[in-house]
């Protein structure tokens, strides 16, 4: 998957780690940027990242994800962190973690928000939210993840997965729905229009 193709056929050399990483570089700094909710605790997080990926590329088995590999090193670098430590220990994961999955829900906050133009407000709700739901949501919905790169990227279950990414957004969703004082009455407005079924 990651060999080069020359006009003989493919040759054995693999892609160097500059050809499969550099491409990345965007992604995982928004991926830091979530998670940080600062600049230069992400830029400081992705310089990392790529530093310990280099590092153990050698130990990277060809023909796997290298993308959920390099968001995972990612993750777990944040996760060590002292921002990553005190978001993981003030706000626990849910007892239902590993429990059951919880059926696929249609009316996701995404279809709430983004069809009405309100886009700060979804992005304030989400930065609002615990870091284990915060990162499940962008890997899905912004960086367009299948299951099974989450999965590969969380280390957890597919059926972890999607029970966390339904509880997600059931979080995100009734936050959306809360008027809050500090956006007034355009959150009243989506909060009645909502209730509505607009």
């Amino acid at each position: 998957m990651f060999y080069h193709v020359g006009v003989s056929g493919v040759d054995l050399q693999p892609a160097s780690f500059e050809e499969l990483a550099i491409p990345l570089f965007d992604q995982l700094y928004n991926f830091a940027h979530w998670l940080t909710q600062n600049r230069e605790e992400a830029e400081d997080l992705v310089q990392e990242t790529y530093a310990k990926a280099l590092k153990g590329f050698s130990s990277f088995q060809l023909g796997t994800n290298f993308r959920a590999w390099m968001y995972r090193i990612l993750r777990n670098t944040f996760l060590t962190s002292r921002t990553g430590l005190k978001a993981t220990m003030t706000v626990p994961l849910d007892p239902e973690e590993d429990g059951p999955e919880l059926a696929v829900d249609h009316e996701t906050p995404e279809t709430l928000l983004f069809e009405r133009s309100n886009r700060e407000l979804l992005q304030s709700a989400i930065d609002e939210l615990p870091v284990h739901f915060r990162e499940i949501l962008l890997l899905c919905e912004v960086e367009e993840m299948s299951y099974q790169e989450i999965s590969e990227t969380l280390s957890v279950p597919i059926g972890t997965v999607m029970s966390r990414l339904s509880r997600a957004r059931k979080t995100l969703r009734d936050r959306l729905r809360r008027p809050q004082p500090q956006v007034g009455a355009a959150t009243a407005a989506i909060t009645k229009g909502t209730k509505h079924g607009l």
